[in-house]
């Protein structure tokens, strides 16, 4: 019997969606309002999910404690209150589109979480655009 347990997180960023190699206009015309030059901000909702067989001597999938500290530490802090395209490694040559973040935030958990658990990843940058990355 599997089982997926749930952490929901925020935190707060701004960013830039933009092509280095365009020009400005294609940028505007592909990315609108979202490649101003001088950035935009979201409030984001992440929720990582666990999948997993219950452990029988604890009851868990797993120690919804040790999830939150990874958030905390692996996602929280270094994804909060940043501006995501400047302070951000992995956004330094990746445009940080809610579908990049989202893999880059699992990139960050897997290595973090038993190989026997899968690992997913939704992101909501508002409440109406959300994605969702498996490792897939």
């Amino acid at each position: 019997m599997k089982v997926t347990v749930n952490r929901i997180a925020h935190f707060n960023a701004a960013h830039r969606l933009y092509n280095a190699d365009w020009t400005d206009a294609r940028n505007a015309n592909v990315f609108g309002k979202c490649a101003n030059p001088h950035y935009h901000g979201h409030n984001y909702e992440l929720i990582v999910s666990v999948k997993g067989e219950i452990h029988p001597e604890t009851g868990f999938v797993m120690d919804m404690k040790i999830l939150k500290s990874l958030i905390e530490t692996e996602i929280e802090e270094q994804f909060d209150h940043k501006n995501l395209n400047e302070e951000v490694r992995e956004f330094k040559t990746l445009n940080p589109t809610a579908e990049n973040i989202a893999v880059v935030i699992w990139n960050k958990l897997r290595p973090k979480i038993d190989k026997k658990l899968a690992l997913s990843i939704t992101l909501y940058e508002t409440s109406r655009n959300f994605v969702t990355y498996s490792g897939e």
